[in-house]
């Protein structure tokens, strides 16, 4: 790679989300992935929640095996969760992995809470505040004692866990104007997905630094979830895409994301193309704003192209 295109990012960091498939062994499968990420180059390794694995264990386990990567959840619904336990996660991954570990929450959406959990989808923000503030408490402090009108939260016996003491980083997929503005507040920043360079640049970061900076809390970071692939395969790729993405679209706060950014169908914002078009996508994102970018659905085009994605990028963040 030209030093040219090894130096377009500066001090961002770039990372990938990992979505082993393997039949026979997700764990295992997920290992030997991230291994494969770290020797490419890349800086982090981040991994999603839904109702299979359990996204911290995972981090946990990736990081004590892959120890030249930063890990982290993308991310945790708030609905369904006490912060209690998952303090007792965040914190356990990240003495596990001696401080590279990452909290991603997020507001969830109403088909998974309500079709999986059973609980209404009600208040997500108001949820969403009252979470992170017993959360800061736990991670910070190791106790908590907080009654709000949703959550409640109490610790009669130590809550830390030695080897954490240095607290978690929490991050939250957050992209609307009051989960901004709670996130700018209460937590180190943001892990919007979905949401193009416009859109970052012109509504998402602004409104979450203008929060984090009347809060006076550090700059937040901005950690840019970026679906796309290098690939010449480009109109097969996309038309697949096209299918994998819209369910996106049925949920308003990614709805809103994609218009911003000037998109009408959530591929709109996905990055697909050669080694030259993804890394002039990648240097908008970080002009737009981004801190870091962690590029999701690499594998979507199959091993080669993964390949040639990670390559690409492990050279960007070098």
């Amino acid at each position: 790679m030209d030093d040219r295109r090894a130096r377009v990012l500066g001090d961002m960091t770039v990372g990938v989300a990992l979505n082993a498939t393997d039949p026979d062994n997700q764990i295992d499968a997920t290992v030997t992935l991230a291994q494969e990420a770290a020797a490419a180059g890349l800086r982090s390794a981040w991994f999603g929640q839904t109702f299979g694995a359990d996204s911290p264990q995972l981090a946990a386990i990736v990081g004590r095996e892959v120890p030249d990567l930063q890990v982290g959840t993308s991310a945790i619904p708030v609905f369904g969760r006490h912060p209690l336990i998952v303090s007792s996660q965040a914190l356990t991954a990240q003495a596990a992995t001696h401080g590279r570990y990452h909290l991603g929450l997020a507001l969830g959406t109403r088909f998974l809470t309500e079709g999986g959990f059973g609980i209404p989808f009600e208040r997500p923000v108001a949820r969403l505040r009252e979470f992170l503030t017993v959360l800061r408490q736990l991670t910070e402090t190791g106790s908590a004692d907080f009654e709000g009108e949703l959550l409640s939260a109490h610790t009669p016996m130590p809550a830390r866990v030695p080897g954490a003491d240095s607290g978690v980083p929490v991050l939250v997929a957050a992209m609307g104007p009051q989960a901004l503005r709670a996130t700018g507040e209460l937590a180190d920043g943001i892990l919007p997905y979905l949401a193009g360079p416009r859109a970052l640049a012109e509504h998402i970061v602004p409104t979450v630094t203008a929060a984090a900076e009347a809060a006076g809390r550090p700059a937040p970071r901005i950690v840019a979830l970026v679906h796309g692939v290098v690939t010449d395969d480009v109109d097969a790729v996309r038309e697949t895409a096209t299918d994998a993405l819209a369910f996106y679209e049925q949920i308003p706060s990614y709805a809103r994301a994609i218009e911003l950014s000037g998109g009408e169908r959530a591929v709109d914002v996905a990055v697909i193309g050669d080694e030259r078009t993804v890394a002039a996508e990648v240097r908008r994102y970080r002009d737009a704003g981004a801190t870091e970018v962690v590029f999701a659905g690499t594998e979507i085009a199959g091993d080669a192209d993964r390949r040639r994605t990670w390559d690409l990028l492990g050279g960007l963040a070098g």
